[in-house]
């Protein structure tokens, strides 16, 4: 189960009555199952008004009763219990990632119901060479989950905004100005399955793993999000909505300068954190330049045997994100800083080094060491968002549904 969106606390307007008292209603069952006089309660609804809301929600597969409901302490027979339904609409997620490929699908409790991760170097790759290997990674998916998807969200480790998903930058991949929706779709109607009619949105993969931890982990309502896979970003998570910024581009922590007039970044500035915190500095300070594979499984593994030259990598890497989690810290004053993403498996080596900057700079407010935390979901975070934010819409808006 996750924390649902918040619904309003009446009834609604005239105006679109029916839609929005469906979304309140279901948005209360998203919560937990509850009895039909349990949401009447909790939304300020008759339990006319309920009975007949919760009808429509079953009849459109939303909503099931899973038998009498809790003990409320009150005399006579429980009532019913209504709960998300498992085998109903479902979420479907996709992650593009430089050296990987994944698809998620989760049923409408945010429970996972078919995981698929293919290793596969995507860097200069032909878009439509990477979307007909993800097309098939979907369907695949989509067949073991039994679930018919609601939509489809795809996370990418670049810089997604306007309509239509266009991928603005994706310095990793080698990409640039690609819709991705558009890109996906002939994709997907090569391979069958039925998904090219879905809905297609796509993020950023760091602000998918950020709502992630807040829906799914144990991010609070303000926190700032920090992943790594090839490259780093962030997710900066404000009052439990993320922060997206003028133009959708906020969390380019990866870009942070660490060094001015240090090394030469890939987007053309230097010193930026990701030259000294990122993949391809990392494995240079580990001495494994030209290292195939999982980096992060690699460094891990070696640093866990008690590789020095692994183990001094990481901390010369959690030396410059403590350095720029610092800078977040004063400017944003979020509860947490959470290490999420590839970064999640090298945090016992990363955080020493991140503690120590944090303590020595952020000196003009309150910290603790124990506000840098780690994220349980780790590399799925990313792909987790991507499926759960298509359900979450649906409990935000069943009227299509429902």
């Amino acid at each position: 189960m996750y924390e649902p969106d918040p619904v309003p606390t009446g009834p609604a307007s005239q105006q679109g009555m029916r839609r929005a008292n469906l979304a309140l209603v279901l948005g209360t069952i998203a919560s937990g199952p509850r009895s039909r006089a349990e949401v009447a309660a909790g939304t300020g609804l008759t339990r006319a008004a309920v009975s007949s809301l919760a009808e429509q929600l079953i009849a459109a597969g939303l909503v099931v009763e899973e038998g009498p409901a809790a003990p409320s302490g009150k005399v006579g027979r429980p009532g019913t219990a209504l709960g998300l339904n498992p085998a109903g609409p479902g979420g479907l997620g996709a992650e593009i990632g430089v050296r990987h490929l994944g698809a998620c699908v989760v049923d409408l409790r945010g429970e996972v119901r078919a995981w698929r991760r293919r290793e596969v170097s995507n860097h200069g790759r032909a878009p439509a060479a990477v979307m007909a290997d993800l097309a098939d990674l979907l369907r695949e998916a989509v067949a073991e989950s039994g679930l018919r998807p609601a939509g489809l969200t795809l996370a990418v480790p670049g810089l997604v905004g306007g309509s239509g998903g266009m991928l603005r930058r994706a310095a990793n991949l080698g990409w640039q100005d690609i819709p991705l929706a558009a890109a996906l779709r002939p994709a997907l109607r090569t391979a069958g399955g039925g998904l090219a009619e879905l809905p297609i949105e796509a993020d950023n993969e760091a602000n998918l793993g950020g709502l992630a931890e807040r829906w799914l982990g144990e991010g609070p309502e303000d926190f700032l999000y920090v992943s790594a896979e090839a490259g780093v970003g962030a997710a900066i998570v404000v009052g439990g909505r993320l922060l997206r910024g003028a133009g959708g581009y906020a969390g380019e922590f990866g870009h942070v300068p660490v060094h001015p007039g240090g090394r030469r970044c890939a987007c053309g500035a230097h010193g930026c954190l990701e030259q000294y915190a990122g993949e391809a500095a990392a494995l240079r300070a580990a001495g494994l330049t030209g290292a195939r594979g999982d980096w992060v499984a690699l460094l891990a593994d070696r640093a866990g045997a008690g590789d020095e030259a692994a183990r001094a990598a990481l901390a010369g890497a959690g030396t410059a994100l403590g350095t720029a989690a610092a800078g977040a810290v004063n400017l944003l004053d979020p509860a947490e800083v959470v290490l999420g993403g590839g970064y999640a498996r090298l945090a016992p080596w990363l955080l020493p080094a991140m503690r120590a900057e944090l303590a020595a700079r952020v000196t003009v407010r309150p910290w603790s060491e124990d506000r840098l935390t780690v994220s349980r979901l780790g590399r799925r975070g990313p792909l987790l968002g991507a499926a759960v934010r298509v359900v979450r819409a649906i409990v935000a808006d069943p009227g299509p549904l429902g």
